[in-house]
């Protein structure tokens, strides 16, 4: 969608600052037989700032070629360095030189004819010092890419001759200097991605020759001066993601030239200037995510070479003016989440290149016009949550491209099988919360590209089809709430990509198939409220990725056993139905069960013992149902219950003091006579309550407990063997690392992958082996004797403490289940190791690194077609769908960004340290929460 910028040193720069760059590497370069005297004391001024560098005098450091013994001086052969034909130092090209240490003992003094510096991407850090203010010939300055910090030096301002400034992606804070405007040659400035704030400095009015100006991702705030548009020569503004507020200024619409606007996710209000009609070069305008009112201007029909126009998540009112409809080059038109009223206009159909048309959370109303369908490259059309009112368009895949198709929640009627017949490409169907009325048995046919339906809480009828079943890429089928009845079809069985079904709500009968113990990757099933019949069969064990299961409001009349195989339950409501019988004793086995819903039911006998093993288990109600015996015995070893309903039962004995009972009702335990306890409504205990049930106890409970109790004399006399035998063992075989003792912990399922390994690989975590470093740790590439290549982010030391470990075992058992996480795009943890000198996580080694390394080199990044970018998109979105749906407790990155999604050889994407935030406890405010649900984001970011 966006046009692409150019690239240098990873950092955004015009055509312009390109050419710049070439004239100066292509600038002839005599050398002469000897050095002159000012060429060696330059020599000596390199060689004073190498030395104060990490990593620099090895033999095989970056800068191994900047020594004195290189004949004709640094103009010769060192690394980066260009010259003047007077062999004086005119140029410093350092990019991605693996430069470590700071700018203190650069020798800026000494280099008085230095016009380029170009040190982006390395790991410089401290401020940048005002003696730059001596570099009075410098014309392009990049530091881009770094750990810079402090403020921006005021003495940069001084720099008269500079045309280019990239202080990009660093950790600058502070304001932008007030005498910015004293750069008045500057053609490009790129401050992006830092801690910026303050206001912008009306100076910036005076960069006349400005060309690209790009200060997004920052704190900056204020009104945006409206000497900004003194800038007649401005073609590229990236402003957004700031903290800018009150209108934006009429001036803008001097800016003729410009053809990229972006000053979306501010804090912007008032209303749009009509003026910005004006920029009739603009082909990029994005300005969602502010509080701007009034009506979208109608001089908006004059911007003639617009491809995308951002306006969602404002105040925005009145109608779409039909104006618009004379941007024939639009692509992407969104206006979501306003208050926009009135129709689509007709004008629309002129619109013969629109891709994406979303108009979704407004007040349109009128009908879905006909010409949508002869759109012919319109493939996304969102218009849900508006008023729009009547039938479908039959023609509405007129076009043959429309792939994602969300008219929910209007007040649309009549059939719809005509009007998607034609619809072969749809991925994503929403057509719940309207009036639609049809026999949908037939109505719809196959879909081959379809992964997504929801025909929900409308008044269809007729019978689920087992056409469904022959989609061969559904994932989500939901038709809840209509009036749709009959059998279910053991053909849905076959739909084997099918992750949710939901059919709650309607009049279904009959039994549940055992078909549908096929559906093995269904995450979330749910036939609630419907009229079904019969046991529950056994063969619903076969969805073994299945989290949350809802049954209730039907007429089943028993659970099978089997149903302790779906370990990864973490909700399950069989609540009212008519199950008779005893509770299965498996269910204990659904060790990750959070809610437990049994009640109003016919079941009868003791809870099992088993339950003692729901310790996830939050929410329980086993209300209205025949049960009996001591509620004490299990339900008092669930210490993580927060709710609880036992009411009009048989239960018997004193309640158990953990939280769910002590917060309890009166009517969460009423209905049972023989319980007791301290809660309102029950009889206090008797001090002898525990003996009376022991005395009460039958012979043959007796003779039970006396058996039981000998069978566990035994056992624990066979463990007391075992555990002396493993630990004379441990004794006999001490574990010694690197010359010093020390126990290795380990968990890994990646093989034969072994700690000292790992040690070996890594050179004892020598840094010529780190590949990376990150807010956790470093990461090595590790070789290992199987030949197996591995990444190895080896963790900051931390104690308990300061990881929120408290409970260890909670900390193994999170490695465990990330351990287990298999997704293609997402990169496989092989373990884990724990040594008191190191720990370390052991994951999947990619060889292209990282997607911010591959942006960030030019060569490589033009090998990112558009093709390899969509794909990798979708690589990410499905990664973190199956995080976020697919996994049993939902995992939350916390983190995504260019930097940890790392590409293969194919350049597939896989989504790295997931998981990883959740481990080290890190605080709330790291959470990144994405206002709205798409957008425009600006490439680079």
């Amino acid at each position: 969608m966006a046009s692409p910028r150019y690239c240098w040193s990873g950092t955004a720069v015009s055509a312009s600052s390109l050419l710049l760059h070439t004239l100066l590497f292509l600038s002839p370069l005599f050398i002469f037989p000897s050095p002159s005297s000012a060429s060696v004391e330059e020599a000596a001024a390199l060689l004073k700032w190498k030395a104060s560098l990490e990593n620099q005098n090895q033999p095989y450091s970056s800068l191994s070629s900047w020594t004195n013994a290189t004949a004709g001086g640094p103009c010769k052969n060192w690394l980066g360095i260009t010259c003047h034909p007077n062999l004086t130092v005119n140029g410093v090209n350092l990019t991605s030189a693996n430069v470590s240490g700071t700018l203190s003992d650069f020798p800026f003094g000494s280099l008085p004819n230095l016009m380029y510096i170009d040190m982006g991407i390395n790991s410089l850090t401290g401020s940048i010092p005002p003696e730059i203010r001596l570099l009075s010939k410098l014309t392009y300055l990049d530091l881009s890419n770094n750990k810079l910090s402090g403020k921006i030096p005021p003495e940069i301002c001084e720099l008269t001759n500079l045309k280019v400034l990239h202080l990009v992606n660093n950790q600058h804070n502070g304001t932008i200097p007030d005498d910015i405007g004293k750069l008045y040659k500057l053609t490009e400035l790129a401050l992006y991605s830092n801690s910026l704030q303050g206001p912008i400095p009306p100076s910036v009015g005076n960069l006349s020759r400005l060309l690209n100006l790009y200060i997004y991702n920052n704190s900056l705030s204020g009104a945006i001066p409206p000497e900004l548009g003194n800038l007649t020569d401005l073609q590229i503004v990236f402003m957004d993601t700031n903290q800018f507020s009150g209108p934006l200024p009429s001036s803008l619409g001097k800016l003729t030239n410009l053809t990229d606007l972006h000053i979306y996710s501010n804090q912007l209000s008032g209303s749009i200037p009509p003026e910005l009609g004006n920029l009739k070069q603009l082909q990029m305008l994005t300005l969602y995510q502010n509080n701007l009112s009034g009506s979208i201007p109608p001089s908006f029909g004059n911007l003639t070479n617009l491809n995308l126009l951002y306006l969602y998540a404002n105040q925005l009112t009145g109608p779409i003016p039909p104006e618009l409809g004379n941007l024939q080059l639009l692509t992407d038109f969104e206006v979501s989440n306003n208050n926009l009223t009135g129709p689509i206009p007709s004008t629309f159909q002129n619109l013969t290149r629109l891709q994406f048309l979303f108009l979704r959370v407004n007040s349109l109303s009128g009908p879905i016009p006909p010409f949508i369908g002869g759109l012919p490259n319109l493939e996304v059309f969102q218009v849900d949550n508006n008023q729009y009112n009547g039938t479908l368009p039959t023609n509405l895949c007129q076009g043959g491209n429309i792939k994602s198709l969300t008219i929910n929640d209007n007040l649309l009627d009549g059939p719809v099988s005509t009007a998607l017949k034609n619809c072969t490409r749809l991925v994503r169907l929403r057509l719940e919360g309207n009036q639609f009325s049809e026999n949908i048995t037939e109505a719809f046919g196959v879909f081959p590209n379809l992964q997504f339906v929801d025909l929900s809480y409308n008044n269809f009828y007729g019978e689920v089809s087992e056409s469904w079943g022959a989609c061969p890429n559904l994932t989500d089928l939901r038709i809840a709430g209509t009036n749709v009845s009959g059998r279910l079809s053991p053909g849905i069985g076959n739909s084997v990509s099918l992750r949710s079904l939901d059919l709650s709500s309607n009049n279904l009968t009959g039994e549940i198939p055992k078909e549908f113990g096929n559906l093995e990757g269904m995450t979330r099933l749910n036939m609630s409220n419907n009229r079904l019949s019969g046991a529950i069969p056994s063969e619903i064990n076969g969805l073994s990725k299945l989290a949350n299961l809802d049954l209730s409001w039907n007429m089943l009349t028993s659970i099978p056993s089997t149903i302790g195989d779906i370990t990864q339950l973490n909700y399950l409501d069989l609540s009212h139905n008519k199950l008779s019988q005893q509770i299965p004793s498996t269910i204990g086995s659904l060790n990750h069960l959070t809610d437990l819903y049994l009640g109003d039911n016919s079941l009868s006998g003791e809870i099992p013992t088993d339950f003692s093993g729901l310790r996830s288990l939050v929410m329980l109600n086993l209300s209205r149902n025949n049960l009996s015996g001591w509620v004490l015995e299990v339900l008092g070893q669930l210490v993580g219950l927060q709710s609880i309903d036992i009411s009009y039962n048989k239960f018997t004995g004193p309640i158990p003091t953990t939280t769910a009972f002590r917060d309890a009702t009166a009517s969460d335990l009423q209905g049972n006579v023989g319980l007791c306890g301290n809660v309102v409504g029950l009889q206090p205990c008797p001090e002898s309550a525990a003996a009376n049930k022991s005395s009460g106890s039958s012979s043959s409970k007796v003779l039970a407990i006396i058996f039981s109790t000998l069978g566990g004399f035994l056992v624990l006399l066979i463990l007391l063997v075992v555990i002396i035998f493993l630990r004379k063992r441990r004794e006999a075989e001490p574990v010694v690392e690197d010359g010093t003792q020390g126990k290795v912990f380990t968990i890994m399922t990646g093989g034969n992958i072994q700690y000292k390994d790992i040690i070996n690989a890594t050179g004892g975590f020598d840094s010529k082996y780190c590949i990376g470093e990150g807010g956790y740790g470093c990461v090595y590439r590790a070789k290992l004797p199987s030949g197996l290549i591995v990444a190895v982010k080896k963790l900051h030391s931390m104690s308990d403490h300061e990881t929120g470990q408290t409970h260890p075992q909670e900390f193994l058992n999170e490695i465990r289940a990330l351990t287990e996480i298999r997704h293609r795009n997402i990169v496989r943890l092989y373990g884990f190791c724990s040594h008191r000198l190191h720990s370390f996580l052991v994951y999947e080694y990619l060889v292209r690194g990282s997607l911010a390394s591959v942006l960030s080199n030019d060569k490589e990044a033009k090998s990112l077609d558009w093709n390899r970018r969509m794909n990798i998109v979708k690589g990410v979105a499905h990664a973190l769908s199956y995080m976020h749906h697919d996994c049993v407790v939902p995992i939350i990155h916390r983190d995504i960004s260019s930097g940890n999604i790392l590409l293969d050889s194919d350049y597939e994407a896989r989504v790295s340290d997931f998981g990883t935030a959740k481990l080290m406890k890190l605080d709330t405010s790291s959470w990144t929460t994405v206002a709205g649900t798409y957008g425009y984001i600006a490439p680079g970011k």
